[in-house]
């Protein structure tokens, strides 16, 4: 056994041997001067690196990490990335002698005994930087197959985003990080907890931190049991402060570790630290003589680093527990009553108060659109995380060929954004049903492009005398009522009806047969899924796979009808800017060609509650203005490279999509090129060929719809909308992630 490459027991173990890792090694140094270890052993770095040589992992963890230089990844292609190389480890088969030897090993402590399996990085856990919640770790796993797994698992983690992005922080190569895996009997004693041998916020080093929780240390770990917490100061040994935790019981109150242990605390504390030589984090479980250490660390932040940016990386790993409160709080609460809050504002009458209300109207809105800002970011966008925790819980169980098969699982939510698709079809085929009807909407859309104002008014008088003319009014007139009273790019939608009017006719123009040629494959049913799911799992936990289905769904429903019901907020702030504006250039206390935007605000109240003071000049609304051509110096790229977000093949002509001001000169067939598809414009995406965006990520809003339908799509293509312009023939092959400029080579092959 002492000569096995691939495993060594802890008591067997040196404490300098960097093949075990910085967690295992101070764990063993603990073991031999006397401290009470649960028993164990480490898998080697020497096996994680035997298994990456035989899977040729390496090579693919390269591809990933290199489509682009690492510092130009957004976070979401930084987990995109993580998601497929965690799948591959997860794919990928064990060396049969590492197999063979963690194997015999676990028999050694017993097949059906309870196991703790962790990482155990080198350098993790050190003085100088700590990984703590960085890796994976798996408790009471049982049986020589679930350890394996979790082995595997734990070896993925590596790899995962927020490990990614703090060793990109840390200025480490990820290329070069390597994992020992620490596995230990489980020990499930009454009370368990964390013991800091100082007070991890303060420079001062005579307090020390003891928290308790009733069981296991993974309830204090992973939010799940609130803590008994002392504050105690070491030399004299007494008791500063003692909060309680809040549980229910007739008990709740009463401290769960009586003097006599705390002081047992204080005592190992003194000890870890006389023999590691740092101040120590210790976790540990029991009491008395029954006292184990199941880890020890050095406190490694005494103080809030704003410059640290580990906290926030832990964010990114969805939780259950905290998805379950979001999606109480987000679905039951917060949208309900931002929904509520924008019928509110939008029935309010602003024409009949005075300035003064007036002013104070705006400056409300604008406060109650700040406040739901911060809950978006605060609430709304980590419960977006319940979809990346589907993607993951789906592909541990299931090992899919495709890391983004789960994505078939939230096919047909509901959200606002496909009500309002659904209604734009209906729209459509009242079109294609009455010719004349047609003929006069693509005359107002001609009228539209001309004139500089709309005069949608004068139209719609004519479309009502026309066969099927007064039921499109009132479809289109709920379209607009329901949907489109939404901010985008600082306009208000609802405000020019002339871009909807030619979209609603490029849908009608659709044929069965799209003019730009599409291969894309066959997704499996949503059904068909879920079954999979379920059976993957086994019968033992079919309702945690239904509650993580349940989060995923909502999660991503909600996460789309966010950004509408928040923009609808921002379009009545500017719906109360443009009334005061008119009422200002009425009274001659505004220029009359200024343009009244949100960051006006201060200066538009000021105005309206002084009018003794002289006349506010704005800039003058100027009309959007031409891009600047990207490509002067008469050079064209030839390929651009990006992530295959949505399988298939399609060419067509480019289309850029910068901003409201472009959303009706889309046309049917034509490739849709933008920084980013949000939830304002998804309409067009029906309408596009394929979709190619700068902004990175498989499960962002353009990805999962063109997935959806089938159309392909490849974004995080840096500097697409510079390098691209409109009328480029372009191929976009959503398999391999390619935008190729001119004919396809393929095509001047056949011909």
């Amino acid at each position: 056994m002492d000569s096995d490459p691939w495993v060594i027991p802890l008591a067997a173990a040196s404490c300098d041997d960097q093949r075990i890792g910085g967690k295992a090694a101070q764990l063993a140094r603990l073991q031999q001067a006397g401290f009470r270890i649960a028993p164990g052993f480490c898998v080697t770095v020497a096996a994680y690196e035997q298994f990456l040589r035989e899977s040729q992992l390496q090579r693919v963890i390269q591809m990933e990490l290199g489509r682009k230089p690492f510092e130009e990844l957004r976070w979401e292609e930084v987990w995109d990335a993580a998601l497929r190389i965690r799948n591959r480890f997860s794919a990928a088969r064990l060396p049969l002698a590492v197999v063979q030897s963690i194997c015999r090993t676990v028999r050694t402590l017993g097949s059906g005994t309870p196991l703790a399996v962790r990482s155990s990085a080198p350098g993790e856990d050190s003085a100088q930087r700590s990984f703590a919640g960085l890796h994976e770790s798996f408790l009471f796993v049982v049986g020589e197959e679930a350890v394996l797994e979790s082995v595997r698992l734990v070896w993925a983690s590596l790899w995962s985003d927020a490990a990614l992005l703090y060793r990109q922080e840390l200025a480490l190569n990820p290329l070069r990080s390597r994992m020992a895996v620490l596995i230990q009997e489980m020990r499930t004693e009454d009370r368990s907890g964390v013991a800091f041998g100082r007070d991890p916020r303060k420079d001062q080093n005579e307090h020390a931190v003891i928290e308790a929780v009733p069981g296991p240390c993974s309830g204090l770990v992973d939010g799940s049991v609130d803590p008994d917490h002392w504050l105690i100061h070491r030399a004299a040994r007494q008791v500063v402060t003692f909060r309680p935790g809040r549980r229910e019981g007739p008990a709740q109150n009463e401290p769960l570790l009586q003097p006599q242990d705390l002081e047992s605390l204080l005592l190992l504390l003194d000890q870890v630290e006389s023999e590691l030589g740092w101040c120590p984090d210790v976790e540990w479980t029991g009491r008395g003589s029954c006292l184990t250490v199941l880890q020890a660390r050095p406190i490694t932040s005494v103080r809030h680093d704003p410059n640290d940016k580990r906290p926030w990386y832990l964010t990114l790993r969805p939780d259950k527990q905290r998805l379950q409160q979001l999606c109480q709080r987000v679905a039951e609460q917060l949208i309900p009553e931002l929904c509520a809050l924008g019928d509110r504002l939008a029935a309010e009458s602003l024409e009949d108060i005075d300035d003064a209300e007036l002013a104070d109207c705006i400056q409300s809105r604008q406060a109650l659109l700040e406040r739901w800002k911060r809950i978006y970011w605060d609430e709304f966008i980590p419960f977006a995380h319940g979809v990346r925790y589907l993607g993951m819980y789906f592909n541990d169980a299931v090992h899919p060929q495709d890391p983004y098969e789960f994505v078939g699982l939230l096919r047909g939510e509901d959200m606002l954004a496909s009500q309002r698709n659904r209604l734009l079809q209906v729209l459509a085929q009242q079109v294609q049903e009455f010719p004349e009807l047609q003929r006069t909407l693509q005359q107002a859309a001609h009228a539209s492009s001309a004139a500089s104002v709309f005069e949608w008014e004068a139209w719609a008088s004519q479309l009502s005398a026309l066969g099927g003319g007064c039921q499109f009014l009132e479809a289109f007139q709920t379209l607009l009522r329901q949907f489109m009273d939404v901010a985008f790019g600082g306009l208000r939608l609802i405000d020019n009806p002339a871009p909807l009017l030619r979209n609603i006719l490029e849908l009608a123009s659709q044929t069965n047969s799209s003019a730009a040629s599409v291969e894309s494959r066959e997704e499996p049913a949503t059904q068909e899924l879920e079954q999979r799911l379920l059976d993957a799992v086994g019968a033992a936990r079919h309702d945690e796979a239904r509650e993580v289905l349940r989060l995923a769904r909502l999660s991503w429903q909600l996460r789309d009808d966010d950004n509408l019901l928040l923009a609808r907020v921002e379009s009545q702030l500017l719906r109360a800017l443009q009334v005061a504006g008119a009422r200002l250039k009425v009274a001659e206390r505004l220029n009359p060609d200024a343009e009244v935007r949100a960051d006006a605000v201060p200066m538009i109240c000021a105005a309206l509650r002084n009018p003794a003071d002289a006349p506010l000049l704005l800039p003058a609304a100027l009309p959007h203005p031409a891009p600047l051509s990207p490509r002067a110096s008469g050079e064209t790229p030839r390929q651009l490279v990006g992530q295959p977000a949505a399988h298939g093949l399609a060419s067509g002509s480019v289309r850029m999509i910068r901003g409201p001001e472009d959303l009706g000169s889309f046309h049917a067939g034509e490739v849709l090129v933008c920084d980013a598809i949000q939830p304002m414009m998804t309409h067009l995406v029906p309408l596009a060929a394929a979709v190619v965006e700068r902004r990175g990520g498989m499960l962002i809003h353009g990805a999962i719809i063109a997935r959806e339908l089938g159309i392909p799509c490849v974004n995080g293509v840096p500097n697409a909308l510079d390098l691209l312009q409109d009328g480029d023939r372009v191929t976009v092959d959503g398999y391999l992630g390619i935008v190729t400029v001119g004919v396809a080579e393929f095509r001047l092959e056949l011909e």
